[in-house]
């Protein structure tokens, strides 16, 4: 329903509301979105707020995601070239998720918020869907297992260094360079011990 209503045309009103609520994440930050100034700003009734989105953490989930879809599209050119070492192909990946959340941290803020809010845990799953096929591609040649405790061991670091970014105790600059250290010391660990075999 969010993207057009029973007859086919775009659903503009979604549009205003979703569009209304990233504007007030992104200039005023997780707190500035209260339901009537939404309303009041969408020029759209608190009713037909509440007819698509139970809560308020709902409408915010639904904006960050709407929000990320359309800072995202350019992930599907990230690719490994045959030979390229895995950090800088990771790393290029990294990079083109993060540089959205640089240029607009207050987004990155709401997401870290919404993602412990009832039914945030939706969003680590479907808010990253556009770039799992493009973390695969560049990951197709890799061990599976190598694989899982990357994925494990990056979500650790990136999940505790937004929220030490969210706290104040490190600048949202810090974080990719942070994530480049530690990405290039698990690939290079992982292809020494391709060499070693």
């Amino acid at each position: 329903m969010e993207n057009a209503d029973i007859t086919g045309e775009p659903d503009r009103t979604g549009e205003r509301l979703l569009t209304t609520v990233v504007e007030l994440l992104e200039n005023d930050g997780y707190d500035a979105v209260q339901l009537r100034e939404v309303a009041r700003r969408a020029r759209i009734s608190l009713t037909t707020i509440y007819k698509r989105y139970a809560t308020r953490e709902e409408l915010i989930l639904a904006a960050i995601e709407h929000w990320m879809k359309s800072n995202y599209t350019e992930l599907a050119t990230q690719s490994r070239d045959p030979g390229e070492p895995l950090h800088p192909a990771m790393m290029r990946v990294i990079r083109a998720i993060f540089e959205p959340w640089e240029q607009h941290p207050e987004m990155l803020f709401a997401y870290f918020r919404v993602r412990a809010a009832p039914g945030g845990e939706s969003l680590a799953v479907r808010g990253f869907d556009p770039v799992v096929p493009i973390g695969m591609a560049v990951l197709s040649d890799v061990d599976p297992e190598f694989v899982a405790e990357l994925e494990s061991i990056l979500s650790s670091v990136v999940y505790g260094l937004v929220g030490r970014c969210n706290a104040g105790y490190v600048d949202i600059t810090e974080i990719v360079p942070t994530i480049d250290r530690t990405v290039f010391w698990l690939t290079t660990g992982y292809q020494a011990s391709l060499r070693d075999e």
